[in-house]
């Protein structure tokens, strides 16, 4: 399958990531946007309730550096990243949470609902653990079709102790599906520390149980979450069937919208921000020579600049319109008009 990608900006904004001082860009704008969503439903911009990645930032973009745009990608509630760092425009990100016409979905699926099929993000999903089946589902579409696309699951710790967990590990090993899976292991399921819920402090060691690699990464450095994301897609193409991937990694913000996260250890957060994902890649690239620290100072602030000329954008779309609800309920030759409700 031939992309041009000069033809799509989510496009653009995907093959952008391979170069460093994109990378570092879209972390920060991932920060940038999701701190303005924080700040939009405290002004009353925002119905129900939105889940932040701040802190998660290096899983997001090492994913998308790594991936396919024909490669398929589920995640979590906590979606926003993913769907940056994959190519959505934060327009299309702000306009969603906030049930504008410029949403990356027409502003219908919400803060919880996000999905661009272009550059291969499914719609998000609210239900704990839902999208690990499914990409098992898209992951056997493709070996049936013959292709080397893959798909790739990205799920919290606490998916790891449900049904369709093992349900999906188990089918894709039998069948040897072209899939990944990615535990973003934060340490808390909701509200719970992992210790209280799960008796292993490593969840990728449950890949032996279905005869998978699983291996534990350090999801607060891009550069090795891409290195592991690489090595797996490459195992899944080649036909040898999928992978667990533990990224060890951290939600800076509480569980939802209005959560303060009193339930966190004394001094967990500031030990976490000292490995900040956005500070040891631009520590990195600066050592490197790639940028100076003027240079990445100057880029933040385009990219702030940048993000809330995005959300004014987003606010002064206007709502869908209430029939917009049964547009994507029915396939085939119903008419919207009549609304294909029979």
């Amino acid at each position: 399958m031939t992309i041009n990608a000069t033809t799509d900006p989510q496009l653009e904004r995907r093959e952008a990531l391979s170069k460093p001082l994109a990378i570092y860009e879209r972390m920060v704008e991932i920060r940038l946007v999701e701190e303005r969503i924080q700040g939009l439903y405290e002004e009353g911009h925002l119905r129900g309730s939105t889940h932040l990645c701040s802190g998660q930032e290096a899983v997001c973009v090492g994913v998308a550096r790594s991936a396919r745009f024909t490669d398929t990608v589920s995640c979590t509630y906590r979606g926003h990243g993913m769907a940056l760092a994959l190519g959505v425009e934060p327009e299309g990100v702000f306009g969603e949470v906030t049930g504008r016409v410029i949403g990356c979905a027409g502003g219908l699926g919400g803060s919880m609902h996000l999905s661009a099929e272009r550059v291969g993000l499914l719609p998000t999903f609210a239900i704990v653990g839902a999208g690990l089946p499914v990409a098992a589902g898209a992951a056997l579409a493709a070996q049936v079709k013959g292709t080397d696309d893959a798909a790739i699951a990205v799920f919290g710790d606490g998916s790891a102790n449900i049904g369709a967990f093992h349900e999906a590990l188990n089918l894709a090993s039998i069948w040897k599906l072209p899939v990944v899976f990615i535990c973003e292991n934060n340490l808390y399921g909701e509200y719970t520390r992992i210790q209280l819920t799960t008796p292993v402090e490593d969840l990728a060691l449950r890949a032996s149980s279905y005869d998978m690699p699983g291996v534990v990464v350090d999801g607060q450095d891009v550069d090795i979450v891409a290195e592991a994301v690489e090595t797996a897609l490459a195992r899944a193409r080649r036909g040898e069937g999928p992978s667990l991937l533990e990224m060890k990694t951290y939600r800076y913000s509480g569980h939802s919208r209005s959560d303060a996260a009193t339930y966190r250890p004394e001094g967990e957060l500031d030990a976490w921000k000292k490995r900040d994902p956005i500070d040891i890649y631009g520590a990195r690239i600066v050592k490197d020579g790639t940028a100076s620290e003027d240079e990445l100072a100057s880029l933040r602030a385009e990219t702030k600049t940048r993000v809330e000329e995005a959300a004014e954008k987003a606010l002064a779309s206007p709502e869908p319109a209430i029939d917009e609800m049964f547009r994507h309920v029915f396939a085939g030759s119903a008419s919207t008009d009549s609304g294909g409700r029979g």
